[in-house]
């Protein structure tokens, strides 16, 4: 008697395995609605990194013209901190906000945490910002003062603009990395898209599935940013042409 194919595909070693990974798909997932732990996590690891992201826009620009700023008073602390920053691991950063910065003045994790990745984030997002600047000819802040625009305005209405564009491919790129690096949250016993994981184990004693699911989440959002960011550089190519 001959066999189905799938009946055949089953039998073998490598459907079989597929078939024991399907079930485990379904206990980590779908068995009693867990896939609202993950709903739940993604959720935080999202409101984290748009929070942070929000404040490194901001706070990267303030430092970033701070650093390039002809008065040592402003330029000095902006490049210590940016110095600082960089050079400490963020999950030290994160512990440190947590345990001591803030310990008593906030009880909302997600608070801190925003703080803490924004803060982050902004000492990359001041160079991002200062290398988009220095990339634009400096014949344009020169063209821009022989117009009798104050050096202010040639900044706001000449270099900005053209340093936004040499910014976004880099910008990116700091959205991502900012997106993976929040995985680190659960050291402050935040629950986020990772340590969703955890909990998945422990209730089916299975790590594969819930390590697959979570990195396919992590995929789908890098993705999604990639062709977002992508459309808009291409926006601005296309304007550039007009």
């Amino acid at each position: 008697m001959t066999l189905s194919f799938g009946a055949w595909f089953l039998s073998t070693g490598f459907g079989q395995g597929l078939a024991d990974f399907g079930e485990k798909l379904y206990a980590a997932f779908l068995f009693e609605d867990r896939w609202r732990l993950y709903l739940g996590g993604l959720g935080t690891t999202l409101l984290i990194t748009l929070g942070a992201i929000c404040i490194s826009t901001v706070f990267g620009m303030v430092l970033c013209l701070m650093r390039l700023s002809r008065h040592r008073i402003l330029r000095g602390p902006a490049t210590a901190y940016i110095d600082i920053i960089r050079g400490i691991p963020v999950v030290v950063q994160l512990l440190i906000m947590y345990n001591v910065v803030l310990l008593n003045v906030t009880d909302n994790k997600t608070l801190v945490a925003i703080i803490a990745f924004g803060l982050n984030s902004s000492a990359y997002m001041a160079e991002i910002y200062r290398s988009g600047i220095n990339a634009v000819d400096p014949g344009q802040m020169e063209a821009g003062r022989s117009l009798g625009l104050s050096r202010a305005q040639t900044m706001w209405h000449i270099i900005f603009p053209q340093a936004i564009k040499n910014c976004l491919p880099t910008y990116t790129s700091e959205f991502i990395v900012l997106v993976k690096e929040t995985a680190v949250v659960g050291y402050i016993a935040l629950v986020d898209l990772t340590k969703v994981y955890s909990s998945i184990q422990s209730l089916t004693y299975d790590a594969s599935a819930p390590l697959f699911i979570i990195a396919v989440a992590y995929f789908a959002i890098t993705k999604t940013l990639s062709i977002i960011f992508g459309y808009m550089e291409r926006r601005l190519r296309e304007s550039d042409r007009r």
